[in-house]
């Protein structure tokens, strides 16, 4: 969750609502990624899809078994849609988000027990430096 901190303080340093993501398989780096929205003009350019997506291409498969993901904020409903598609095994996200998370703040989608995969959910690691992040950076952009 350390990297991902970093990598949402570069996304922040971009303009980017700070978040960062990355996958870990065996113990080892897989993949990272940042919120681009903005520098890509893609709005689904969140931190978590793009570390889903290299994390795809190096492992030359679209499905991610044995990964974990790690990343800054609550998962949006488009990520942990994408997530669960990829198959991942365990998700560990820092702070919650009462607004758009889809994994317990709005709504929990891995809550359907319809789907034929499910993904282990830790929820709060490094909670706090991840919603100091957020915050810090929401109350500079009102100034």
């Amino acid at each position: 969750m350390r990297r991902a901190l970093d990598l949402a303080c570069r996304a922040g340093e971009e303009g980017e609502v700070p978040v960062g993501a990355v996958i870990v398989k065996d113990g080892q780096l897989l993949s990272e990624g940042w919120n681009r929205v903005i520098a890509l003009n893609d709005p689904s350019a969140h931190a978590e899809i793009l570390a889903v997506r290299a994390a795809g291409e190096r492992l030359g498969n679209y499905r991610l078994p044995g990964c974990s993901l790690y990343v800054t904020l609550e998962p949006c409903v488009m990520c942990a849609g994408a997530m669960l598609h990829a198959r991942l095994e365990h998700i560990y996200f820092g702070a919650g988000d009462p607004k758009t998370g889809a994994l317990g703040g709005t709504f929990d989608l891995y809550a359907d027990y319809s789907h034929n995969h499910g993904i282990l959910t830790h929820r709060g690691l490094m909670e706090e430096e991840c919603s100091s992040l957020l915050k810090e950076f929401f109350r500079a952009r009102r100034r």
